[in-house]
């Protein structure tokens, strides 16, 4: 069994940014690299279930394993803002 390979979950590079439109004291919410993600999805998330959630809590966790790409983590991300009534804008840099 081949041990993961952890990338640095704090890059940018191949992470197209994104905006969350979110209520509560944090209005916007930049997300430009997995980092971001985790930290969006444990730390500012209305609610912790739903399927598009959990997924892409999971989805996360395996792209910083390295067992995905970044950008399959950012769409499971989308959809878990969907799921939650979170606007999404993509961010043009």
């Amino acid at each position: 069994m081949r041990s993961p390979v952890l990338v640095d979950w704090r890059s940018r590079e191949g992470f197209a940014p994104l905006m969350l439109v979110m209520s509560g004291s944090e209005k916007h919410r930049l997300v430009r690299s997995l980092g971001e993600v985790a930290d969006a999805l444990i730390n500012a998330w209305p609610t912790d279930d739903g399927e598009e959630y959990v997924a892409a809590v999971k989805t996360c966790l395996d792209a910083i394993q390295g067992n995905t790409q970044p950008k399959v983590a950012r769409a499971a991300l989308i959809r878990a803002a969907t799921e939650a009534g979170i606007r999404v804008v993509a961010v043009v840099h």
